[in-house]
């Protein structure tokens, strides 16, 4: 095997485990919040009950989650140095901005929402909460802004030349702003309230299930609904909206994520399908016209296919469509969900119905396969390009690292990545086995 796709998929292992954990951070602790507010405002102690038990849960998801992330920071270095160089001065500064505004303030003040429950205000510690909130939520601006730059770079130019070559800021904001980070920033976000609100939903469900902690579990399992059903339906907009940039500007991967080949011609959205790369054509369930239409509002609209490109300025089509239609698959099982649930609720039915409720449990790993999906769909779709239409992948590799090298490496990685989430499932079970602390009522009644 080719040391560029040695080093990809290393690069590919890294993110994708460690995306695991951030979006359960960000949707958790959006969950954690609301859990606090109703404390703060209720004074009911069902609420203080509820904040404590899924703080333990959010302390050990981030502890994995900085542990795996670690790793991605070297790699720039040793298997990208290229990249590091050419691109550094831009990708450098949001992932230092990261660091500064987003990780500094989650872990601060994180370590008051864990141990602070008997040592400050209730005030202070729903404060705390609030701020680590916000601390996820920029972590994920910053690295959304960084990957936004490397599809649609805005506010650079291009100093030096040949080997020396390398992009400089010339309007910091925008390139912060550039013409997808906003866009994709939604969309990222919603996705990760989603998957915060289905760790609440399955766990709520496995207790009612069991007959256990059933206050507990019927006033947790109303928020990570209400969480649930405003994250989905929004994450349908804003994938309109996403989807509509990169018809503008990334035209090469709006074709392939429908196997869209024709130069010229209208395209189609397919329901389930197959791609012939060899031969240049898709076959399946499809609705004809029906992106043309999304695009231009015109069944008969042409739009740029694939046949445009070079063949080695395609991304991979196949891997693409398959990944594009099963995050969609995915988000429509998930808002057929969440819709039955609050149909359900609204028939005071919810808590009852154990069908529903035992979907609900593994349901947990949905709004992570769409995670998964939706992010192999960007970053594949873009290529041959690491840094979209400047600097190829191919291109971006470092000289001194060898193919064996970047194989030890993956194997090593691979190995203590298993270790790692055989640990937390462990770690996460027993939490869950134990369930909410019984506090007593002197430990309930915070002081002011």
């Amino acid at each position: 095997m080719d040391i560029l796709t040695l080093a990809r998929l290393q690069f590919s292992l890294t993110i994708m485990f460690h995306y695991i954990y951030p979006p359960i951070s960000i949707g958790l602790g959006v969950a954690i919040v609301i859990m606090e507010t109703m404390y703060l405002l209720t004074k009911d102690p069902l609420y203080h009950q509820m904040t404590r038990f899924w703080v333990k849960i959010f302390g050990l998801v981030f502890a994995i989650g900085v542990a795996t992330g670690i790793v991605m920071e070297f790699e720039f270095g040793t298997n990208w140095a290229t990249y590091s160089r050419y691109v550094g001065d831009v990708f450098g500064s949001a992932l230092a901005a990261e660091g500064v505004f987003a990780f500094f303030l989650e872990s601060g003040f994180l370590a008051i929402l864990l141990f602070g429950w008997d040592k400050v205000s209730k005030f202070t510690h729903w404060l705390s909460a609030l701020l680590v909130c916000l601390g996820a939520h920029f972590s994920a601006i910053w690295i959304v802004v960084a990957n936004s730059w490397m599809q649609t770079p805005a506010g650079f130019h291009i100093v030096g030349s040949g080997l020396h070559a390398r992009a400089e800021i010339t309007d910091f904001w925008a390139m912060v702003f550039n013409p997808s980070s906003m866009q994709r920033l939604s969309h990222v976000i919603l996705g990760a309230w989603m998957t915060g609100a289905f760790l609440v939903l399955s766990v709520s469900a496995y207790y009612l299930l069991k007959k256990e902690h059933i206050s507990f579990a019927k006033a947790s399992l109303k928020i990570g609904l209400f969480l649930a059903f405003v994250a989905t339906l929004g994450q349908m907009e804003t994938g309109r909206i996403s989807a509509e940039g990169v018809a503008r500007h990334q035209p090469s991967k709006l074709a392939a994520m429908e196997g869209h080949y024709a130069a010229h011609a209208p395209a189609d959205i397919y329901l389930a399908g197959l791609v012939d790369e060899k031969n240049e054509e898709t076959k399946g369930l499809k609705i004809k016209g029906l992106l043309s239409y999304l695009v231009d509002n015109d069944f008969n609209a042409p739009l740029v296919g694939l046949k445009v490109y070079k063949k080695e300025d395609r991304p991979p089509v196949a891997l693409t469509f398959q990944m594009y239609h099963a995050m969609l698959a995915i988000g429509g099982v998930l808002l057929g969900l969440v819709i039955i649930g609050m149909w359900l609720f609204l028939k005071r039915k919810l808590f009852d119905c154990q069908w529903y409720l035992k979907i609900l449990v593994p349901a947990v790993i949905l709004p992570q396969l769409a995670n998964q999906t939706g992010w192999i769909t960007a970053e594949v779709g873009r290529q041959p390009w690491i840094v979209y239409g400047l600097l190829r992948t191919s291109d971006a590799l470092s000289k001194a690292v060898g193919a064996h090298a970047v194989l030890t490496s993956l194997v090593l990685f691979t190995v203590v990545y298993i270790f790692l989430f055989v640990l937390f499932i462990f770690l996460l079970d027993q939490k869950i086995k134990q369930g909410p602390e019984h506090l007593a009522q002197d430990t309930l009644t915070q002081r002011a």
